[in-house]
């Protein structure tokens, strides 16, 4: 059996969210009930996907900010792998 190499070894979690910011120049979100959960992902690779996808489809509001978390490295801070 052959591996895809579109698909790494090893899972590295990710999540990707977002919400309406209060200001702009800070990460304080305007209404904690109202984060959009947009998904868990295996890999930085097909979170930005997702994050690209949200992102521009609120491209016209200036509050709404999508992230991208790397929830590997807080189930494991000693892991030293980028994602």
């Amino acid at each position: 059996m052959t591996k895809d190499p579109a698909k790494p070894d090893t899972q590295l979690l990710h999540l990707v969210f977002g919400g309406e910011l209060d200001d702009v120049k800070s990460v304080t979100f305007r209404d904690l009930a109202k984060l959009d959960v947009v998904g868990f992902y295996p890999n930085y690779a097909e979170a930005y996907q997702a994050w690209l996808a949200k992102a521009r489809e609120t491209l016209d509001n200036a509050q709404m900010r999508y992230f991208i978390v790397h929830l590997h490295r807080l189930l494991d801070p000693t892991d030293g792998k980028a994602g």
